[in-house]
């Protein structure tokens, strides 16, 4: 079923990452899974193959970056069923999508819920390769995003009542004089406040503050 044909460079970057990345597959056809399986472990990728979504969810979710091989036709249900599912449960993981029949509808249906590919079977291991490379490469740069929010939220907690006033105003554009006007404290306070503040978020500027702010603004938790 695949050749041993590699995209160029891919096979390098996989076996860089390998160790810190998981493809997990869900296919109840189990021939299908272990072709799967030899196919990545050629390409120096770990893989982890389930017979059913019960099963995957049942299994201990990966620390690095992982993506999910995901069969269309499921026993008692269906890959976009499924894929729904996941995302109905928040749980975020780049999906490719593989079938044996697939159609126009099903594919855009899976791509406009977010999935990386849709290969219909019998599919070049080279295009499956690349997919996953891609969904590597998504979910690691959305950990990465994640972690940084996550220490930027944990920065902003330590920050006082009155250091996240400081905060507001000295990103709104204001100097320590006005920002002590509106405080109604002096300006010696208003520049020891800031100080503190600017240590605590560990911004280098104010133009570096700025950014940190807006980060904070568009992530779930503020």
């Amino acid at each position: 079923m695949f050749s041993v044909y590699f995209a160029q460079g891919t096979y390098l970057t996989l076996m860089d990452s390998a160790e810190t990345m998981t493809v997990f597959i869900v296919d109840d056809d189990a021939g299908m899974c272990a072709a799967i399986e030899e196919l990545l472990a050629s390409a120096g990728l770990r893989s982890q193959s389930f017979e059913s979504p019960q099963a995957f969810l049942s299994s201990k979710s990966a620390n690095g970056p992982s993506c999910l091989v995901l069969d269309v036709s499921l026993r008692g249900t269906t890959g976009l069923e499924f894929q729904h599912q996941l995302a109905e449960s928040g749980i975020q993981i780049p999906i490719i999508f593989i079938t044996g029949h697939g159609d126009i509808p099903m594919s855009v249906r899976a791509m406009k819920a977010g999935a990386i590919e849709f290969l219909v079977k019998p599919f070049r291991d080279s295009d499956l390769l690349d997919a996953v490379h891609q969904a590597l490469d998504r979910d690691s740069q959305s950990r990465k995003q994640e972690g940084e929010i996550a220490d930027l939220q944990k920065r902003f907690s330590s920050l006082s009542g009155r250091e996240r006033e400081v905060m507001a105003f000295v990103t709104s554009g204001m100097l320590n004089k006005q920002i002590a006007s509106n405080l109604g404290t002096s300006e010696i306070t208003v520049k020891i406040q800031r100080g503190k503040m600017m240590r605590k978020m560990q911004a280098k500027s104010v133009p570096d503050l700025v950014k940190m702010s807006e980060r904070l603004k568009r992530s779930p938790e503020k």
